[in-house]
């Protein structure tokens, strides 16, 4: 079944849409896929959001290969191997995906763009899954082993806690306390989770 592309459906809290975070929350995922692909030296990068109420996952940023148009399509959160990363909040590497049951071809075929390899990785903050970090055909390299897709995890689970800083909840809060002080706090918040992202890019690049 090819995804939904209806990028207007209302998300649960954990996906966190419409409202004054999609500035800072799509700046902040951008640069995740971004760092993520160069870091593993990947043809492409994406991050999924969880939809709870819906049980689905939402491409929310992309590097690469289909950044153009994938943005807001959906699909069934147990479906194809970033399905079963956020179901059992485990990451994974798979070097042939074409000898692999849990690759959905179909679902990657929609895509426009069918990897060879990939690594994945569940957004985890606060014991919640959050959503999925991929990365399409990394080099050779960086899925020779347990020791790269340990970064890969330890930077998805630094990417989930600095976008649990922009979630919608405490966003709001920011924004009420900030009118007085000229939005302040909220450019803060923005800040802070972009320090988090570059501190684990330092380190990462340092080990890989």
């Amino acid at each position: 079944m090819t995804p939904r592309t209806d990028s207007a459906a209302p998300f649960s809290a954990a996906a966190a849409t419409a409202t004054v975070a999609d500035a800072p929350r799509s700046e902040l995922l951008q640069s995740v896929v971004d760092v993520a692909r160069a870091i593993f030296g990947a043809e492409a990068s994406s991050v999924f959001l969880l939809d709870e109420e819906a049980d689905e996952l939402v491409f929310q940023a992309v590097s690469g290969q289909g950044e153009e148009f994938l943005v807001g399509r959906r699909f069934p959160a147990g479906r194809g191997i970033a399905g079963w990363v956020a179901t059992s909040g485990e990451p994974m590497v798979v070097d042939d995906l074409s000898a692999d049951p849990s690759f959905d071809r179909s679902l990657a075929e929609s895509t426009a763009y069918v990897p060879n390899a990939l690594m994945a990785a569940p957004l985890i903050s606060d014991a919640r899954i959050l959503g999925v970090l991929e990365v399409l055909d990394p080099s050779p390299q960086a899925r020779s082993g347990v020791r790269e897709l340990d970064l890969l995890a330890m930077f998805a689970r630094q990417a989930a806690a600095a976008l649990r800083v922009l979630t919608p909840e405490r966003v709001r809060e920011a924004e009420e306390r900030a009118v007085s002080a000229g939005g302040a706090l909220e450019g803060a918040r923005r800040e802070d989770a972009l320090k988090l992202l570059g501190s684990l890019e330092r380190l990462l690049r340092g080990v890989g």
